[in-house]
């Protein structure tokens, strides 16, 4: 599967992987400011934004494996691997199949638990709205209202119409196809113990998705990471507080650019 990929700047490669239920451009503000520092990657993951959906069963590992695809395309021998939600999954799932492409692991407002029954059963109960209606009704009503902290509601009318219009752009049947592969995904902690790349662990203090507890436990797992919670930020910190995501980002990668 080739995944439709924005590429900007020069030096460390940084591939940044999207939320659900959003694509790359999510990622604008980290392109423009971090592009002066690192060559900064963010695909559209499959099925989102410019890439195509592909015929394959719905997994996290395949949607890996495109990444993984992807960094071989290029000739990028090793990146560091960032991802916020359903694309810190992804990121998880690459250190579990292709651990060699890996420099450094960044896992934003994500969890490395397997979900619970109750929560597996509500994304396939969303999967099966979203492949009956064709629309992405469902996600406006359920899933948008969660995706930022109240902060951000009361704040920043501005973001929240910027996310509210990448969900409702998302197709329906990659969403569908996205929520199967999220519900059937495994734990990854016996993953994490096993990278022993520096990694930072990033959470929005607002963030009732991905909780701090959650990223307590991947901090725990990880042989080498830093935790970082980002205040008055729900899911999508990177959106909500760019200005701290990015700084973060900036000092980690260019830690590693140091000492790797």
């Amino acid at each position: 599967m080739q995944l439709y990929a924005r590429d900007v700047g020069e030096g460390t490669p940084l591939v940044l992987l999207h939320a659900f239920p959003l694509s790359s451009s999510m990622w604008l503000t980290q392109r423009e400011q971090l592009a002066p520092r690192f060559r900064v990657i963010t695909p559209d993951l499959r099925g989102f934004g410019g890439s195509v959906l592909g015929g394959d069963e719905p997994s996290i590992e395949a949607m890996a494996d495109d990444v993984a695809n992807l960094l071989r395309q290029k000739g990028i021998a090793k990146a560091v691997i960032g991802g916020l939600s359903m694309g810190g999954y992804v990121a998880m799932a690459l250190c579990r199949r292709h651990p060699e492409r890996v420099r450094g692991l960044i896992l934003a407002d994500t969890k490395a638990t397997a979900d619970p029954d109750e929560a597996r059963a509500n994304r396939l109960r969303i999967a099966e709205r979203l492949s009956a209606e064709n629309t992405v009704a469902v996600l406006a009503e359920e899933l948008l209202p969660k995706l930022v902290g109240p902060t951000t509601l009361r704040q920043r009318a501005l973001i929240y119409g910027r996310v509210r219009g990448l969900v409702q752009a998302t197709p329906a049947k990659a969403a569908a196809w996205a929520q199967r592969a999220m519900a059937a995904r495994p734990d990854s902690l016996a993953t994490l113990r096993e990278t022993k790349v520096p990694a930072l662990v990033i959470v929005g203090a607002e963030d009732t998705i991905a909780t701090e507890a959650d990223a307590t436990a991947m901090v725990e797992a990880l042989p080498n990471a830093e935790l970082l919670v980002i205040p008055r930020a729900g899911h999508l910190s990177s959106l909500e507080q760019p200005d701290l995501f990015n700084q973060a980002v900036t000092e980690f990668v260019n830690a590693i650019a140091r000492t790797t």
